[in-house]
């Protein structure tokens, strides 16, 4: 079945709605039986009908009417509504189903009366109790001829109705940690929405002097509710507006949530704003007012309104009554500023949930309700009609003050609210006034004009500067911040690790035999030959006559060859001072023992009379078992070692109901087995569990999982689920921090020796078929993914890349897209995946930033300063600017450079002296406007070096080059000439005068007649340095 119910919510809510039935206070004593019918009806958002069924099956179902009698349930629906309601109908073997009166379904009759179905239910009403009255929502009048007979139907049965609205409410008001989830997550969206959207499109329209309707603001928040960049990650199609947005500005308020924001342009005054966010359901709400240019007596008004809110949320506790609430509020409004008594909002909030404004739990002066730990509430409360003294035009007149915010009830302390908007007059007013225009003007215009565009494009708006700051200069200060914070916090940190010092292992001590009785009584012992003793992983050898144990543990390596007559047997042994692999600590438990280096064998390879075999024989088994014993020791030991460090997690509990959200056709990476295989992923009461179809299970419980992250198919080959884990787990002898499950979406390889055409039928099939395919495996997925983070209570969520962040590099040998997620930098279609968890992140650093480069690398530190750091190579330099804002964002230190540093030895170095590296600035030394630091002259000195060195091979190279034609004289005078170069009175001579020179020398040598070969020759000797290049060497 596509769509699922769950059960457990099911079961539990309608025990407490039988529960208060049965206890019969208020209403529910009245009634014989509950009626609710929902109809179909477009225009109706909120009805207790439909916000029953929400609750109870978490969907709508139109056309389906549910009686509810004291000992049966009966529910009429059409046949698709049937066969989704038998999942809490088929009750055996289910023990939530204990108190729950059992289910009758009736299937709907289209075209028919449907008299013999409600004959049944009035029967059952009938049946029920005294079968006198019957309990409904009065308020919830569905259209249509079905509604309509049903209606009729218990009229002519002469059935008393009883309006149940407000218990009901107040059965429903309570909230379970699912729902109170859902209700923080749609608060939390409607205060990004609000921040991010509203907030800072109400300066813009200040600060241009815009002139925007309040109709046209409030459709511009209506659709950024689309894009996800507002929503925190939530998926947009779980997202709706509770109700139009509601900007109220220039003297017309009514501070209700029933108005619809006007035509008027807005004023720049008082602009109160109300927004409400649906998410799954259940709604959120809040209420601001910004301020522009607030008068002195407008920003008391504000802050004394501020004070009410504060004295409203200590009141809101368990078992307080509504009115006492209310009453207790207006009191301290009385004593504090009775002038504006009469201007309070008439009732300060009401309860929400999946209705957004439960009618029959409003805060007022009237209402006996109590309130209960659980419950979430709307509060707002405004001053109405209050009068600017300072205004002159009819707009600046009146003004209002109205805020909000939705709060939980706690049982002892004050309400918790779920909308941490900042609201204190700093972060609402927004002032256009500069400091040194003190002097009032007298005349109107003047005063109108100083508020034009001029002062405006200065405003203060909340935190801008009156310069307005590039997206660089905002980025550039908000760094220099996390700069400072960065270094105090590392400095802190360090300072609490230091007594922690890392233990070195010891390299793990064999004992062959405890005592002499152990050893074996072999044949080859007496006759001393090598002997391996398998059971205890032994070599015994003959050493000056004295059979001698090994353990295979001590010995290195093994050779054998042939010689001649002889075989020689080399056994070489781990000594102090000797590697043993990378991993391995060279530690011995007692290094100043006494070593055997090594021992040699030989053996005759010549058969004596009378001996059975040839001596060498010994020595060529004994070469052929100790490498057999020694493989197999490595094995197990490697085995042992990734054992070594894995937390023992609990017991995955199985929970043995058949409706577990559930996937087939998975993949799971790493592979348990050489060659991948399908399996199935359920999820169980604590965790998942993957099955193979060979059988091999792997268990990953939920409170292991450090990162559950969902990568779509959208531009991928696979759909992918990952897990990164707090704690390694073992399957296929190995131990793994990653592991993932996923499913092929196309074809990953092509047939390239397939002719293609652009409008091949058998492609244009294929590729509606894959298109179907994606939408097929996303939508199950989802639907897994949804059903897991209920069953988890949303303790377990999953997180989405954001593909339009990603950016292409190479954390590995190969290039990939990584895609930031709310809280890590992942890529996890490609293998080995990529997870770095962004808290982890100490800062991260640019190398190779340079104009004329393509490409530059990201190196990310960690906290942890011992844990390595993390390479990412060649990311296009087109990404630079979006990473920088990304990490930014994050509350994330970057720097950049232009060199490759070597980190292996800068963590060292801070390492071992953490104080020294923090009393020269720290971490400071990256950044490229502090100069003169340390490591990157060393770096640079050193690369110099390198590059400017000529080598003595270059030399020996150019002297291979010249002539072996030359006379002694011919290469004296090469040499002289090089030697002098560095003159200055040569170094300015060009090629024509130091020709001359050499015919005049030559003349006077009387070597007239070889004047031209001569010439020839003292050209190519000074060729080999030409004096200028040899002057830049110098």
């Amino acid at each position: 079945m596509a769509v699922n119910l769950d059960k457990e919510a099911y079961y539990r809510r309608i025990k407490r709605l039988y529960s208060n039935w049965k206890k019969g206070e208020d209403e529910f004593g009245k009634v014989d039986a509950i009626v609710v019918s929902v109809g179909v009806d477009e225009e109706i958002v909120y009805a207790k009908s439909t916000a029953i069924q929400t609750w109870l099956f978490g969907y709508e179902l139109t056309d389906t009417i549910m009686v509810f009698c004291d000992t049966k349930i009966i529910f009429l629906a059409s046949k698709k509504k049937v066969d989704f309601l038998k999942q809490v109908a088929v009750t055996k073997g289910n023990e939530n189903a204990n108190g729950v009166p059992p289910i009758t379904l009736l299937t709907r009759e289209k075209n028919e009366s449907n008299k013999a179905n409600f004959d049944k239910m009035i029967e059952a009403i009938r049946g029920s109790k005294e079968g006198k009255t019957v309990g409904i929502f009065s308020k919830d009048k569905f259209p249509g001829e079905y509604m309509k007979s049903w209606n009729d139907t218990i009229t002519a049965e002469g059935l008393e109705k009883v309006d149940i609205s407000a218990v009901v409410a107040y059965t429903m008001a309570v909230k379970e940690d699912g729902e109170l989830g859902l209700m923080k997550k749609a608060a939390a969206i409607t205060s990004e929405v609000y921040s991010k959207f509203f907030k800072e499109r109400v300066m813009e329209i200040v600060d241009a002097d815009e002139k925007v309707r309040h109709s046209k603001l409030a459709e511009s928040v209506e659709k950024a509710i689309e894009e996800k960049k507002y929503l925190g990650g939530a998926d947009p199609s779980t997202v709706e507006m509770c109700y139009p947005p509601i900007i109220q500005s220039g003297g017309n308020y009514s501070l209700k949530f029933s108005v619809v924001s006007d035509k008027n342009h807005m004023h720049f005054g008082a602009i109160t704003c109300a927004m409400g966010i649906r998410y799954k359901s259940y709604c959120s709400n809040l209420v601001r007012t910004l301020m522009v240019d607030p008068p002195q007596e407008m920003q008391d008004n504000y802050n004394f309104l501020l004070q009410v809110e504060e004295e409203l949320l200590k009141q809101l506790k368990h078992g307080v009554k509504i009115s006492d609430a209310y009453n207790t509020v207006l009191e301290y409004v009385k004593k504090e500023k009775a002038d504006l008594v009469s201007k309070l909002t008439k009732n300060l909030g009401f309860a929400m949930g999946i209705e957004f404004r439960e009618g029959s739990l409003v805060l007022n002066a009237k209402n006996q309700y109590k309130l209960k730990k659980g419950m979430v509430l709307s509060i707002s409360l405004g001053f109405a009609d209050l009068l600017n003294k300072e205004g002159k035009k009819d707009e600046q007149k009146k003004y209002a003050l109205f805020i909000g915010d939705t709060i939980q009830i706690n049982e002892e302390e004050a309400a918790t609210i779920l909308t941490p908007v900042k609201k204190k007059i700093k972060n609402v007013g927004i002032f256009l006034k500069n400091d040194d225009e003190d002097d009032e003007e007298e005349d109107g215009d003047d005063a109108e004009e100083l508020l034009g565009k001029g002062a405006r494009s200065a405003a203060l708006l909340a935190d801008r500067t009156r310069n307005e700051m590039t997206a660089e200069e905002k980025r550039r200060a908000h760094q220099k911040e996390l700069a400072n914070h960065l270094n105090e916090e590392a400095k802190r940190r360090l300072t609490e690790q230091k007594g922690e010092q890392q233990i070195q292992k010891a390299r793990k001590s064999n004992v062959s035999y405890k005592n002499v009785s152990q050893m074996p009584r072999e044949k080859d012992i007496r006759e001393m030959k090598i002997f391996i003793d398998k059971k205890y992983e032994t070599v015994v050898m003959p050493v000056f006559g004295i059979a001698t144990p090994f353990h295979i543990a001590t010995i290195k390596n093994i050779s054998m060859s042939v010689e001649g007559d002889y075989t020689y047997l080399r056994i070489n042994f781990y000594v102090p001072g000797s590697s043993l692999g990378r991993q391995e600590g060279n530690i011995f438990p007692n290094p100043d023992a006494t070593f055997v280096k090594e021992i040699t064998y030989r053996a005759s390879n010549l058969k004596a009379p009378g001996d059975t075999s040839v001596p060498s024989t010994n020595l060529q088994n004994a070469f052929r078992i100790i490498k057999e014993v020694q493989k197999r020791y490595k094995t197990r030991e490697a085995e042992e070692k990734e054992k070594e460090g894995i937390v023992k997690q609990d017991s995955l509990v199985i929970n043995l109901n058949r409706s577990n959200p559930k996937l087939k056709d998975l993949y799971i990476r790493p592979n348990i087995a050489q060659k991948r295989m399908q399996g199935s992923l359920e999820a169980h009461t604590n965790g998942f569990r993957f099955t193979s179809v060979r059988g091999d299970k792997v268990d990953i419980l939920y409170n292991n999982i450090k990162h559950a992250i969902f990568q779509p198919c959208d531009g991928e080959m696979i759909i992918v689920l990952h897990f990164h884990l707090k704690n390694a787990i073992m399957f296929g002898k190995r131990r793994h921090t990653d592991v993932q499950f996923y499913t092929e979406v196309g074809e990953i390889t092509t047939d390239l020796g397939k002719h293609q055409h652009m409008h091949d039928r058998d492609d244009l099939y294929a590729e509606q078929m894959e298109r179907e395919m994606r939408h097929k495996l996303k939508s199950a997925f989802k639907n897994f993914i949804e059903k897991v983070e209920t069953l988890t209570k949303e303790e377990l969520e999953f997180e989405v890349p954001f593909r339009d962040l990603g950016f292409q590099g190479a954390p590995y040998r190969s290039t990939c897209l990584l895609q930031p997620t709310s809280s890590s930098l992942v890529n996890v279609t490609e293998w080995p995946p990529f997870v770095v968890t962004l808290d982890e992140v100490e800062l991260v650093h640019f190398e190779r930033v340079q104009f004329h480069l393509k490409n530059f690398d990201v190196v990310i530190v960690y906290k942890d300063y011992n844990k390595k750091v993390t390479m990412i190579n060649a990311v296009p330099v087109n990404s630079l600017d979006p990473i920088k804002e990304w990490l930014n964002s994050c509350d994330i230190k970057y720097t950049e450079g232009v060199q490759s540093l070597n980190w292996t030895k800068i963590m060292k170095t801070i390492v071992d002296d953490p104080e020294g590296f923090f009393e020269q600035g720290g971490w400071s030394f990256l950044d490229p406007e502090s100069e003169g630091s340390g490591a990157e002259e060393d770096s640079e000195s050193e690369m110099e070096d390198e590059t400017f060195n000529p080598s003595a091979d270059e030399d020996e190279e150019e002297e291979e080059d010249s002539d072996e034609d030359y006379d002694s004289e011919t290469e004296e005078s090469g040499s002289n000439y090089s030697a002098s170069v560095g003159s200055e009175e040569e170094s300015g001579k060009d090629w024509d005068e130091l020709e001359e020179e050499a015919r005049k020398a030559d003349r006077e040598s009387h070597y007239e007649d070889e004047d031209t070969s001569t010439t020839n020759k003292k050209r190519k000797g000074r060729s080999v340095a030409p004096p200028s290049k040899k002057k830049r060497r110098s």
